[in-house]
């Protein structure tokens, strides 16, 4: 059974950075694409980064230059560096993991993280 288990978010001001970090445990990690998602309050979870098994990134145009995702196979963690962090980036942030996709689809992931709360103020 995987389990997704990720790092408590927080506050930052406008402009800070924040770094989450997200560990698999019950499978091998190597063997799963990796992907963040957000979710804001009355608004649909959206797409926020993913990394592939071979370690290539994507990002949507609204957080590329902005966020980083990265993996240590070692550690069997994903990290999502936020820097110059707005106001519109407050949302629940999720990890994803999936054994055959990866990408921005959400549907192609079959194991999610409890979600964690990260608030940017003005």
């Amino acid at each position: 059974q995987v389990t997704l288990v990720e790092s408590k978010g927080g506050w930052v001001q406008a402009g800070g950075s924040l770094t989450l970090s997200c560990t698999l445990s019950g499978r091998t990690f190597s063997s799963y694409a990796m992907g963040w998602f957000r979710q804001a309050p009355g608004k649909e979870r959206e797409y926020v980064a993913g990394i592939s098994w071979s370690g290539s990134t994507d990002y949507p145009e609204s957080v590329k230059g902005r966020f980083t995702i990265a993996r240590d196979n070692a550690k069997s963690t994903a990290h999502l560096h936020m820097n110059s962090l707005k106001p519109e980036d407050t949302a629940v942030y999720y990890c994803a993991a999936s054994l055959d996709y990866s990408g921005s689809y959400l549907g192609g992931y079959q194991h999610w993280g409890q979600g964690t709360q990260v608030t940017v103020s003005s």
